[in-house]
């Protein structure tokens, strides 16, 4: 159980134990120019902590997922300044972005994204192979990881023979497997029941939650707020308040 603290106005994490992962200043971000400008971002200010798991909510239509694509590097932001573990990722080539990326993020989509043609070790190994390791290696260390997520026996299945909470095992997977710093995790429940819902964020918070990295979900699924260390109330483009708790023990 979570002892509930609100901080209103404020994208700080009262307290937070962690050093900070993720610092967005004043950050806007708009789409096309002139009278087809619209803006998305206006003016967000979010901070999240390492060991801590922190919640992006609101409404559809309201920024969030521009959030998280600009603070993953995805998108570039129209003014405003996005730290990751004090870097600014903007100031980097694009070569270099793309190198800071495969080594430090992980992303779980909403839809999974995972390739059909492969297995679901070989899907969770997609960011080693990547990186250049060697095929037996990645699919290995892959594999030993799907394990602990209790997919052992379905590791040689491709994604079109695995239930919808399998295939975000497997998502969980690919997103952890290279050990990043952020793991950054788009409506992990959405189009799943209570119970899987439920068994996927624990998973989250068990293999993902870690004292040197932080983890981002964005979420409309109030039944799993229990899970957050903080929670980030968006609207129109900005952070209106945070919610922040304290766990017993």
């Amino acid at each position: 159980m979570n002892e509930h603290k609100s901080s209103v106005d404020s994208v700080r994490v009262a307290g937070g134990a962690g050093p900070l992962a993720v610092q967005c200043r004043e950050v806007h971000k708009h789409f096309g120019e002139g009278d087809a400008r619209v803006p998305v971002l206006r003016g967000v200010d979010f901070e999240a902590r390492a060991g801590e798991m922190t919640f992006l909510v609101g409404p559809s239509g309201c920024g969030k997922t521009t959030l998280i694509s600009v603070i993953a590097g995805l998108l570039d932001t129209s003014q405003g300044s996005v730290e990751l573990f004090g870097r600014n990722t903007e100031r980097l080539g694009a070569e270099e972005r793309i190198v800071f990326r495969r080594q430090h993020l992980g992303f779980v989509f909403q839809q999974y994204n995972l390739l059909p043609s492969l297995t679901a070790a070989e899907n969770a190994a997609v960011p080693l192979l990547a990186a250049g390791m060697r095929r037996r290696e990645a699919v290995d260390r892959a594999r030993a990881l799907l394990v602990r997520l209790g997919m052992e026996s379905r590791a040689d299945a491709q994604p079109s023979k695995l239930s919808g909470g399998q295939q975000q095992r497997v998502a969980l997977a690919r997103a952890l497997v290279h050990e990043p710093r952020l793991i950054v995790c788009d409506e992990p429940t959405a189009a799943l029941d209570h119970a899987t819902g439920e068994a996927v964020m624990e998973l989250l918070a068990g293999s993902a939650v870690h004292p040197e990295r932080a983890v981002i979900v964005v979420t409309h699924d109030n039944r799993v707020y229990h899970f957050a260390d903080s929670i980030a109330h968006m609207d129109d483009g900005r952070i209106t308040s945070t919610e922040t708790f304290r766990r017993n023990g």
